[in-house]
């Protein structure tokens, strides 16, 4: 086992510990919100591609882990469970923004192109907008599996656990996604 790992268990069995035992709640939540605030917002936000979604949606996966800790069993890592809210959180903002969605995501004049380049949080280059373009394109499922083997570098088991789906079936789904997105830069250059 590699010192980070072992050193992300030690974190976990301390926040947890501090967690259940109601003199140290508050703590143990605190500590839980710092040590994996930035990597859920980074998770999120390249399902959601905006900031200010983005922090929307964190809002709402910590208000979610917030009401939820208590039931938390351990039978699965911590951040694995996190992740999983988070993930969740982002789909259902996704079919929210999508049901009433005004804009055309491949209209270059009002979609994504623009959306991104009047983010003042956004500091990408037109690679990875040619690279958010493409995973627009992508099936929800695909997008998610993509995010988190590629950016967030997680195992198919840990992804396995976070979506309740086959390491088989997400080795698939992260090749079509593979293959879309090399054909659609391929197509965009």
């Amino acid at each position: 086992m590699s010192a980070e790992s072992e050193n992300n268990k030690d974190t976990e069995k301390k926040i947890l510990s501090q967690l259940r035992n109601s003199q140290s709640f508050e703590q143990g939540f605190s500590t839980l919100v710092q040590t994996y605030q930035e990597r859920l917002y980074w998770h999120i936000r390249k399902m959601v591609t905006l900031h200010d979604d983005a922090d929307e949606v964190l809002q709402n996966t910590f208000i979610k882990i917030f009401k939820g800790i208590k039931n938390f069993r351990g039978e699965s890592k911590l951040y694995t469970w996190l992740y999983r809210i988070a993930t969740n959180e982002s789909l259902t903002f996704l079919k929210k923004r999508k049901k009433y969605a005004t804009i055309e995501l491949d209209n270059e004049e009002s979609g994504i192109y623009n959306t991104l380049k009047a983010d003042s949080y956004f500091d990408g280059d037109e690679a990875t907008i040619i690279l958010n373009k493409a995973l627009e394109t992508l099936p929800s499922k695909q997008k998610q599996v993509f995010i988190m083997r590629y950016y967030d570098q997680l195992t198919y088991k840990d992804i396995s656990d976070m979506l309740d789906t086959s390491v088989g079936g997400l080795k698939a789904s992260y090749h079509h996604a593979v293959k879309k997105i090399e054909s659609f830069v391929k197509n965009a250059l």
